[in-house]
């Protein structure tokens, strides 16, 4: 059976001969992976950089997505996507090259509000695109006079970056919270 150990306590040290207790020192987080200015922070902007370029050229490569209203929203909402992606990819090389960590308050509420609007813009618009390309495939059997197979190939690799900005939206969110 074991018995609880009493360990001594040193008083609290004295602030300018006073007897309040000094105030306790701020330990700072490391830096957890997949938040901004790390690397894996940077390898989910270029994965999701690099879903967002395929998807939206595979789509405008079609002659009749103008014609849809939700593959005109798919381009719209993956364009977007595509330069947030690129500019944050951009401020995460910044700070791996000079080392500074990203941790501002401000800066990650911008990027939690900015991971918020274009992750929620790019899923709306792939289950729209997902929704009419079922539609067109499945229950109008117009696939061989329409370009079913690149809309669902679009449509999917929007999910994909969808996919790969949640990761880095609830993590920034999460340090928000924990604050």
């Amino acid at each position: 059976m074991s018995r609880p150990a009493v360990h001594p306590v040193e008083a609290p040290p004295l602030v300018d001969g006073r007897n309040e207790a000094a105030p306790p020192r701020r330990v700072r987080m490391k830096d957890v992976q997949g938040m901004p200015g790390t690397s894996t922070g940077l390898g989910l902007r270029v994965c999701q950089f690099v879903a967002t370029v395929v998807s939206l050229t595979v789509m405008a490569t079609t002659s009749d997505f103008p014609s849809v209203t939700s593959f005109r929203y798919l381009v719209a909402a993956v364009g977007l996507q595509c330069l947030w992606s690129l500019s944050l990819a951009i401020i995460d090389v910044y700070a791996l090259c000079v080392r500074r960590s990203l941790r501002s308050p401000t800066l990650i509420t911008m990027y939690t509000i900015g991971d918020a609007i274009t992750s929620t813009l790019t899923f709306a618009a792939a289950c729209a695109s997902a929704g009419i390309t079922v539609l067109i495939s499945n229950d109008l059997n117009k696939c061989n006079i329409n370009h079913c197979k690149r809309f669902m190939s679009a449509t999917a690799l929007a999910f994909i970056s969808w996919f790969v900005a949640s990761p880095s939206f609830f993590l920034n969110f999460w340090s928000l919270a924990s604050r």
